[in-house]
């Protein structure tokens, strides 16, 4: 697995290439200071996964995602946040992020996000969602009577899911996984798995990560 690690700060490039350079099976093969960097390096290196950072002067980790998945669409990218994130988070699962963590997360719980996207899954910290799902809530509050947030064939859209694959959605917004879905609902991963599946395609998403998102933009239209 080659990982290319992005972030302005010189102590984090080096202590997150240390950290992952130990580990079985992942290789650093380089680390860009922007965005507009990590562009370049990713078209030199075409690393399995990238580690964005989403806050850096110059080109931010948006733009520098963007300008990747846009050239490069089987890269995987897993943007390491802040609590004061919350547009630019946005922003990034918008351009297809596979994911974000915050950058104090243990060592260990990085590398298994690593695992995680590089595997084909997501990583949605349930607490940075629920940050956003705040923050959309307040944009709501301010922007009332406004379609800011709704397309108009999103509700119609929500309208075409079952009971079930609403509860799902909802519990997708909230940063669940489908083994936290299935305890919630007391039904099985298989089950979650197949409802996943279905309300991504009735939705018109790519996959779980929009999917996720879809629900914290409009969790107040979903019962």
């Amino acid at each position: 697995m080659k990982i290319l690690i992005v972030d302005d700060q010189r102590l984090m490039r080096e202590g997150l290439a240390a950290l992952i350079g130990l580990e079985p099976g992942m290789e650093v093969v380089g680390t860009a200071v922007d965005g507009r960097d990590a562009y370049a390096k990713a078209l030199e290196w075409r690393p399995d996964v990238v580690l964005m950072d989403i806050r850096m002067p110059g080109m931010d980790g948006v733009e520098g995602t963007q300008l990747i998945l846009k050239h490069l669409p089987e890269t995987k990218i897993l943007i390491l946040t802040t609590f004061d994130d919350a547009e630019l988070i946005l922003r990034a699962l918008e351009q297809g992020v596979h994911g974000y963590l915050l950058k104090d997360m243990p060592s260990e719980a990085i590398v298994s996000s690593i695992q995680t996207v590089y595997n084909g899954g997501t990583v949605l910290q349930s607490e940075i969602t629920a940050m956003l799902l705040g923050e959309l809530q307040k944009m709501s509050e301010w922007n009332r009577g406004q379609p800011a947030l709704l397309s108009t064939n999103e509700p119609a859209a929500l309208g075409g899911l079952t009971e079930r694959e609403k509860e799902i959605l909802a519990l997708l917004g909230r940063g669940f996984n489908n083994k936290e879905i299935a305890g919630s609902l007391v039904i099985t991963e298989g089950t979650v798995k197949n409802h996943v599946s279905n309300l991504i395609a009735k939705l018109g998403l790519r996959d779980r990560t929009q999917a996720a998102l879809f629900s914290v933009r409009h969790g107040a239209n979903i019962p």
